[in-house]
């Protein structure tokens, strides 16, 4: 049976991968302050959306247009948090330089009883 699925799993991936790409490469990345950002808007819209949806499915007494609000709260919730927005890299970080693969001063890892950089 893994023989079958598989290949499907690894097309699978691939589409999501393809899909995603282009949002993902835009820009890339977040930074600290970002993530922060990003989880206090996911979670307040999501808090909104599930306030909304409860109201007006208690004021329609329908509980399956309470959970379509839901699910389109949480659609738009993934899509202003999930790609990385330009407004969620407003402070990079300066990372330190890269020492060179030739400094032995470096710290190393013992691997199987080589020492690796």
């Amino acid at each position: 049976m893994d023989e079958i699925l598989a290949p499907l799993q690894d097309a699978f991936e691939g589409q999501i991968v393809r899909l995603f790409t282009p949002l993902l490469r835009a820009h890339g990345q977040l930074d600290f302050h970002g993530q922060r950002l990003a989880e206090i808007l996911s979670t307040a819209l999501l808090i909104i959306f599930g306030a909304i949806s409860f109201v007006v499915g208690y004021i329609y007494k329908d509980i399956h247009l309470t959970l379509w609000i839901g699910l389109g709260g949480t659609v738009f919730t993934g899509l202003a948090v999930i790609p990385a927005w330009p407004w969620f890299n407003r402070n990079p970080e300066k990372w330190l330089a890269s020492s060179g693969a030739g400094n032995s001063g470096g710290p190393r890892v013992l691997v199987d009883g080589v020492k690796v950089h």
